[in-house]
C-alpha cells in the first residue's frame, strides 16, 4: 500500500504583510492550517499528517515573531524534516515601510517588536531578524501593492493544485522609473537595446505589438541576449529543483516597462515554457504612463 504524500507549507514574513490573509486563502484551498505554531513541532504535525492516512494531506503553518523564542529554532526545524525527506515550502510576505506603517495604524495596533519605540522601529528589527530567513523562502510574495483579491490569486496560483515537481517562474516586465519589483529573484536589464519610445511611429504601441517585438528583436545583441539567457536559465532551473525550489520571479526591466522589457519579456515566457517551466508573464507597468 502506497503511503499517501504529504505536502507541507510555512508562511511567515512581516507582520503586516497579509500572513493571515495567506492562511485563509490556503484553509479556503483544502490546507489544514495551524497558525503560530511552534517550530519545534512541525516535525509533530507531519507526523500527525502521516498517521491521517490522508485525511490530512496538505498542512500549513503560520510562524512568525510573535512565537519570540521559538522563532529562532525554525532553520533548525526545516532542517530535521529535509532529513526524513520532506520539504517544506516556504512562503514570505512582504511589503515596504510605509505600507506596513500604514497598516499598522489603521488597525491601532502596536508592532510586536517595537517595544517602546515608534511602528518603524519594530519593523526595522523584524525586518533584521527575518533577512536571512528572506532568502531562504521558495516563494517571496511582496504585498505592497496588491489587494487582498490579487493576493489570493497569486496564493492560488502558487498552492492552489497539488504540488509538482517541475519549477514555476513568474516573468515580470517593469519600469527602471517605477521602481524593481521587490520580490525579483533575477533582474535583467533591457536598456542596453535602442527604445522605441524615440521611434514615432512605434511610440503608441507596446512590445506586445508586432511592430516593437520585431525592432526589438532585430536590434544587435538582442538574439544573442536571449540565447544566452535562457541558457542561463536553464542550467538554474535545474539548480533550483536539485535544491527543492519551485519558484522563481524574474524581472525584466526597460525605461518605461512599456516596450523593450515587455517584448522580451514575452521571448523569454516562451523559451521557459518550451523548456518545461510553469511560466506566467505579467507586465507590471503597461499602461501606467
Amino acid at each position: 500500500m502506497t503511503t499517501p504524500t504529504l505536502e507541507l507549507a510555512i508562511i511567515t514574513g512581516l507582520s503586516g504583510a497579509g500572513r493571515s490573509t495567506a492562511a485563509k486563502c490556503l484553509e479556503d484551498l483544502g490546507w489544514f492550517v495551524v497558525d503560530n505554531l511552534p517550530p519545534a513541532l512541525l516535525s509533530t504535525m507531519a507526523e500527525l499528517g502521516h498517521r491521517s492516512g490522508g485525511a490530512v494531506s496538505r498542512i500549513a503553518v503560520v510562524v512568525d515573531v510573535r512565537g519570540r523564542a521559538f522563532f529562532s529554532d525554525l532553520r533548525a526545524a526545516v532542517a530535521a524534516l529535509d532529513t526524513r525527506g520532506m520539504q517544506p515550502r516556504m512562503l514570505f510576505l512582504e511589503a515596504s515601510d510605509d505600507a506596513l506603517i500604514r497598516r499598522f495604524d489603521h488597525v491601532r495596533r502596536p508592532h510586536p517588536l517595537q517595544g517602546d519605540g515608534r511602528v518603524v522601529d519594530g519593523i526595522g528589527r523584524e525586518r533584521t531578524l527575518l533577512a536571512e530567513l528572506r532568502g531562504e523562502a521558495d516563494l517571496v510574495l511582496d504585498t505592497t501593492d496588491l489587494n487582498v483579491h490579487e493576493l489570493r490569486a497569486k496564493i492560488d496560483a502558487a498552492f492552489g493544485q497539488p504540488r509538482t515537481h517541475r519549477l514555476n517562474a513568474t516573468v515580470v516586465s517593469f519600469g527602471y522609473k517605477y521602481g524593481l519589483p521587490l520580490d525579483a529573484d533575477l533582474v535583467a536589464d533591457c536598456r542596453f537595446l535602442p527604445n522605441p519610445h524615440w521611434v514615432e511611429e512605434l511610440r503608441p504601441y507596446t512590445g506586445r505589438d508586432p511592430q516593437v517585438r520585431d525592432y526589438v528583436l532585430a536590434q544587435p545583441g538582442a538574439a544573442e541576449f536571449l540565447d544566452q539567457f535562457a541558457a542561463l536559465l536553464h542550467l538554474m532551473g535545474e539548480g533550483f529543483a536539485r535544491e527543492g525550489k519551485r519558484y522563481l520571479t524574474l524581472a525584466v526591466g526597460c525605461t518605461g516597462g512599456k516596450h523593450r522589457s515587455v517584448a522580451m519579456a514575452e521571448q523569454i515566457g516562451a523559451r521557459l515554457g518550451a523548456d518545461g517551466i510553469g511560466v506566467r508573464v505579467v507586465h507590471r507597468d503597461l499602461g501606467r504612463e
